[in-house]
């Protein structure tokens, strides 16, 4: 990847791309947490989910793909970061917690497991952004 360390440019189109991705994905997740948690009944779960979920997948694409590019990069000094091995650890969290979420079938719930997943799940992706910065710093 020296293109990227070799432009001036690549790499804060990176970033600027991969904060795009992450508000994305955490805004379609929260616009449908709130949903889970008895904001707006008149909006069904199912079809503001089937709106929300390919805006959620489409900003973790653009995330993934960028943040695998920027770690392709700096792949020896991002290894060592606990701030990034921490962000690594959260998103393996995240990532059960989605599939247990879709597993358990809590959208046709929205029980008190539901409401404590999306919990979570809010929580960890501010967690994850939190990590994200704090690599710079580590």
């Amino acid at each position: 990847m020296t293109w990227v360390t070799a432009s001036a440019w690549a790499y804060p189109v990176l970033e600027a791309a991969h904060i795009a991705g992450v508000a994305l994905l955490l805004g379609s997740l929260v616009v449908f947490e709130l949903r889970v948690w008895g904001q707006a009944p008149a909006i069904g779960a199912g079809p503001l989910a089937r709106l929300a979920l390919p805006v959620t997948l489409a900003g973790f694409a653009l995330a993934a793909a960028t943040g695998l590019t920027m770690f392709a990069a700096q792949a020896a000094e991002l290894i060592g970061n606990r701030a990034f091995l921490a962000k690594m650890a959260l998103l393996a969290v995240l990532g059960a917690n989605a599939a247990l979420f879709h597993a358990r079938g809590s959208l046709a719930r929205l029980d008190g497991i539901a409401r404590a997943q999306t919990l979570v799940s809010t929580l960890l992706w501010l967690l994850v952004i939190a990590a994200g910065r704090w690599i710079a710093y580590v």
